[in-house]
């Protein structure tokens, strides 16, 4: 059973404060496909990843604690982006106006830890660099960029993404659906956050936005995620939440109210907090 939680507004929606309570409900595996944090803005959670080499962001660690089972981030998240400002408020390279990307990382493995023999992802983690941007020096000290991938175009940067993206998240898709259940976040306001899961595995979708969630049966959403108009997104065509939604009634719209700062630190007081949308949703999930 796949439980997929998804953002209805772009920015802090609260997708993962939601998905940490619902891992703590169900006791779920957790995964987030896809994730990124900025240099700037997120500067503590980067000199804390880069401090020991490695590249993750603040979503995954929440999730991969409030799951309990030791797991670190890289684990329920093949990719991970990191942004910086762009410079004189140019695009950048697969940016936004405001942004550009620096670095990702492809891949699960953080070198000798010990993992479950069925978790998979042996290789060393592949990066991929903008060739275009100036890397930070703490950035560029941190990891082996000696051996990175440069891109210099959208088209340079899909010929990657087909060679070594998507090889790791049919990997990861494949480990997800052989969960007993599994909760995935997406990113942003992207409508289906991993293309190679099977739709017909999806149990039931939230959207989350600030006061409430939608629930939705995972057979309809899917459905709506294939006929939903598309917008260009950092070098491919994704769906956003917003044109799904437009093609559907969700089962159940229930109140979400705010929390404090120690609550949303706190899986059990999250669950606590948000039992009605959770009971909504397993219903629809069929499990209550």
């Amino acid at each position: 059973m796949i439980l997929l939680v998804v953002g209805a507004d772009r920015v802090d929606a609260g997708k993962t404060t939601f998905s940490a309570g619902l891992l703590e409900r169900t006791g779920a595996r957790g995964y987030k496909p896809r994730a990124g944090n900025d240099y700037w803005f997120d500067h503590d959670d980067c000199r804390r990843a880069l401090a020991d080499g490695r590249l993750y962001g603040k979503d995954a660690t929440r999730l991969a604690a409030a799951e309990g089972r030791d797991r670190r981030p890289e684990r329920l998240n093949p990719v991970h982006r990191l942004w910086q400002p762009a410079p004189g408020g140019g695009t950048g390279l697969l940016g936004r106006s405001d942004r550009e990307f620096i670095v990702d990382r492809v891949g699960r493995s953080v070198g000798d830890e010990s993992e479950n023999e069925d978790e998979g992802g042996d290789d060393e983690p592949l990066f991929v660099r903008n060739a275009t941007a100036e890397i930070p020096d703490a950035v560029a000290d941190a990891l082996p960029l000696e051996d990175a991938i440069p891109v210099e175009t959208v088209a340079e940067f899909n010929e990657v993404a087909e060679r070594r993206y998507v090889p790791a998240f049919e990997e990861l898709a494949a480990e997800i659906e052989s969960r007993e259940v599994a909760v995935v976040e997406s990113y942003s306001d992207i409508a289906r956050p991993l293309q190679s899961m099977d739709p017909a595995a999806v149990s039931a979708v939230a959207a989350i936005e600030p006061g409430r969630a939608r629930i939705y049966p995972g057979d309809r959403y899917c459905r709506a995620c294939e006929i939903a108009s598309s917008s260009p997104r950092d070098g491919a065509v994704e769906k956003r939440v917003g044109s799904v939604l437009e093609y559907l009634d969700p089962l159940e719209s229930v109140p979400l109210q705010p929390l404090s700062g120690d609550e949303r630190r706190d899986p059990g007081a999250i669950a606590d907090a948000n039992e009605p949308a959770y009971d909504a949703l397993l219903d629809a999930a069929g499990t209550v």
